[in-house]
């Protein structure tokens, strides 16, 4: 079955009636994690990004307790694990904001941890790419935002 293009899908949404949108919504919601998750920023917390930025950095804080700092391979594993939930956030929300703050949240956490970010190759690209995505989120946002981000970054 081929999938149809977005422009076609929005123009079939428009044709239908509430009672079948909501049908729709239910079936999408029930057959993934993911769209049940979408879902419910959407409703819930799309909102207060204040508060949603709030509830994934305790998320976060929860999960780099769990990192495991006497091996570098389970503390990769474990990092990869967190920037996964993080870019998940990310694409929900789609702010440029929510975006700096909860990778300059991330970048804080792993400079805390002690782990040798400089000498481990994998350690420090992952780092970095972190840092250039924060810079060009910061490149789409007001200058007054940009000062005031450009103040968190630089600590990093």
């Amino acid at each position: 079955m081929k999938a149809a293009s977005v422009n076609e899908l929005k123009q079939e949404l428009k044709s239908s009636t509430p009672a079948e949108l909501l049908e729709m919504c239910m079936r999408l919601a029930r057959f993934k994690k993911e769209n049940k998750e979408l879902m419910t920023y959407l409703l819930f917390e799309a909102h207060d990004p204040e508060a949603f930025i709030r509830s994934v950095k305790a998320e976060m804080d929860e999960c780099f307790e769990d990192v495991n700092t006497t091996g570098v391979y389970l503390a990769k594993k474990t990092l990869r694990k967190i920037l996964r939930i993080v870019n998940k956030h990310i694409r929900y929300s789609g702010l440029a904001t929510v975006e700096i703050e909860l990778l300059a949240h991330f970048c804080a956490q792993m400079k805390e941890l002690g782990l040798p970010i400089d000498r481990n190759p994998v350690l420090h690209n992952m780092y970095m790419n972190q840092l250039k995505r924060i810079h060009k989120a910061m490149g789409s946002l007001h200058e007054d935002l940009q000062y005031d981000y450009s103040r968190l970054v630089s600590s990093l």
